[in-house]
């Protein structure tokens, strides 16, 4: 059996999804630097990232070790986390009044016997047509400089989302369904 479990991201959502499943496990930020090199959506692209951060862990005791990544997806279009205010403006009135895909790739890796598992889980997010003074309120009062899409959907206002589908703990940041499922298998 190995010992510990080991979260690879700084991102509070994510700790708080874990903290949830009632699992004992460890936060040690993962130092594998992300390069978009490319904007176009694939399944792979994505896993790859959740690979890389998780492997970028190193450890001395045996260890399972969780990498994660989330992008926001509007026509095949990976829309990452923005550079400033402007970047997060020019996300938001892309996203206004149309349907995305949020994807959340979960990889699990057994530092002990190498062995890998992934998943990758998408919901849909329909936002209503946003006027710019409610994108102007939105990124002014929630500085969100630090999520992909430029939005957590946790904290959005009413008004801004007209709805979305699938699970919402993905959205956020990593759905405890699919990292439960992982952690069994």
């Amino acid at each position: 059996m190995v010992g510990k479990i080991i979260l690879a991201s700084s991102s509070p959502r994510r700790a708080d999804i874990m903290k949830r499943t009632k699992i004992k496990f460890e936060i040690m930020p993962s130092p594998y630097v992300e390069e978009h090199t490319t904007t176009a959506f694939s399944y792979e692209f994505i896993e790859n990232l959740a690979y890389n951060k998780a492997k970028a862990i190193v450890t001395d005791e045996p260890a399972i070790i969780i990498g994660a990544d989330t992008v926001v997806v509007l026509n095949n279009e990976i829309l990452g986390k923005p550079e400033g205010r402007n970047g997060a403006f020019e996300m938001l009135k892309k996203l206004s009044g149309k349907t995305h895909q949020v994807v959340t790739s979960i990889v699990v890796i057994n530092s002990e016997t190498g062995e890998v598992k992934k998943n990758s889980t998408t919901s849909h997010v329909t936002f209503e047509n946003l006027i710019d003074e409610q994108i102007n309120y939105y990124i002014d009062n929630f500085k969100p400089f630090d999520k992909a899409g430029s939005y957590g959907i946790q904290e959005m206002p009413e008004g801004y989302i007209k709805s979305y589908t699938g699970d919402l703990e993905n959205i956020i940041g990593m759905s405890s369904k699919s990292l439960l499922q992982l952690l069994k298998d």
